[in-house]
């Protein structure tokens, strides 16, 4: 009798190679088809079983080792506890899961065999009680730097032997050999971080973690000179569409990317004279392995609630409004159409055409809120309202990283000092 066997493997062309050397009728095996890790190895069984399993220890989402568990219990804490079922045929392994959960659900004792766990199963855990908690962005960034930084890294360890050293190496990792910017790197740690608060809760023999985190230099963003705003405005003004309506837009009022993308003609009330902020719009990478979209678009709430506001407007802005204004209240700003978007990596390559049309270097669509902000500060304005205006959650924000002062605004502070003419009485002519 022939025997089915099914390949997990999260590189294709490895799949591809155990398919060849694989002599399949000398063994008497059937080909009963590939994964690229446990999760889609289960879906595979749930619809047709197989004889065989070989799998990979080190897969994404779930490797081969996760594949044959069983939750145990939900403890009080919240923390899942896991019981594994080993097995020379996958019937065999299935059958012991199968009398596991019966035994759990007639309340019978089960044989518990000691275990450690690894680092990576904290970092599950930890991912898996974050779903429910964080928007859909960010726990797409925090399944990516586990995949691929801390996990393959870090993850083979038992949690107890996680320690400042490994901690310092694996940073040091991150910047000299994989290159990574100390921003980045920062981001990694302290999502490690959180992980390590986490493990030391959960087991009484892993020791808190001092984290240091590499110095970030400040980057002095690009702003637009009051000149090269000029010109870039009249240039969005000729020939003006909606997309080139939809980016001067963001240039006079400081809207992010994904809030120019979501925005549509019912967010905006010209009888109030105001834009409701109340949406972004992202391009993120797709979680689900049954689908073959590696990214997918999603709109949602914008990144903070002081995002979530209120912006007036001046004449200018009333004026384009008025003129641009869609029939349809459920139009997107960007295409005039309902139903019909301009998404943010596209907008990208728009705004790309647009500033080589004007003969603008480095200039990218964050740098219009930088050169918002800036004009703000040079008109006067008060740094609370800045602040509400660009949707920080402080006015430190707005401060540290929003407050770029040209030379002339610096020029014209100092020539406020009034000890100019104590100076020309007693120099007189000098």
């Amino acid at each position: 009798m022939s025997l089915k066997l099914l390949i997990a493997d999260d590189e294709y062309f490895i799949r591809q190679r155990i398919k060849k050397i694989i002599p399949w009728e000398k063994l008497n095996l059937i080909f009963a088809g590939e994964a690229e890790n446990g999760q889609q190895v289960i879906d595979h069984l749930e619809k047709e079983p197989v004889d065989l399993l070989l799998l990979d220890i080190k897969m994404p989402q779930m490797n081969g080792i996760e594949t044959a568990r069983y939750i145990k219990e939900h403890r009080i804490n919240g923390r899942i506890h896991y019981g594994y079922c080993y097995g020379k045929t996958y019937h065999e392994a299935r059958d012991k899961v199968n009398q596991a959960r019966y035994a759990l659900m007639n309340d019978q004792l089960l044989p518990v065999r000691g275990k450690r766990n690894r680092f990576a199963d904290y970092c599950n855990e930890w991912l898996y009680l974050k779903r429910s908690s964080v928007k859909p962005s960010t726990f797409v960034k925090y399944t990516t730097i586990l995949e691929k930084y801390i996990k393959p890294d870090l993850g083979q360890y038992f949690s107890e032997a996680i320690s400042e050293i490994l901690v310092e190496q694996f940073s040091y990792r991150l910047i000299h050999e994989r290159g990574l910017s100390p921003k980045t790197v920062r981001d990694i740690l302290s999502v490690l971080h959180s992980i390590l608060n986490y493990t030391t809760k959960q087991n009484p023999l892993a020791k808190p973690v001092d984290i240091v985190y590499p110095r970030q230099d400040r980057k002095e963003m690009r702003v637009l000179t009051c000149e090269e705003q000029k010109r870039f405005t009249e240039y969005l003004l000729q020939d003006m569409d909606p997309c080139k309506f939809g980016v001067l837009l963001a240039l006079l009022t400081g809207l992010r990317i994904g809030e120019v993308c979501a925005l549509k003609w019912e967010d905006i009330s010209l009888e109030n004279k105001v834009i409701f902020v109340r949406h972004t719009m992202q391009r993120l990478k797709n979680l689900n392995p049954a689908s073959e979209e590696r990214t997918r678009i999603i709109t949602g709430v914008p990144k903070s609630g002081r995002s979530v506001r209120i912006i007036p407007m001046n004449q200018d802005i009333e004026k384009l409004c008025n003129k641009w204004r869609a029939d349809d209240p459920e139009a997107y700003v960007l295409t005039g159409k309902a139903g019909y978007f301009l998404e943010p990596r596209t907008l990208q390559y728009r705004m790309r055409q647009y500033t080589k049309d004007c003969d603008l270097k480095n200039v990218h669509f964050h740098t219009l809120r930088h050169s918002f902000a800036t004009r703000c500060v040079e008109a006067g304005f008060e740094i609370r309202s800045l602040s509400e205006i660009l949707g920080h959650s402080s006015t430190r924000i707005t401060l540290e990283c929003y407050v770029h002062s040209s030379m002339n605004l610096k020029r014209k502070n100092m020539e406020k000092l009034k000890i100019a003419d104590t100076v020309e009485k007693e120099f007189p002519g000098a």
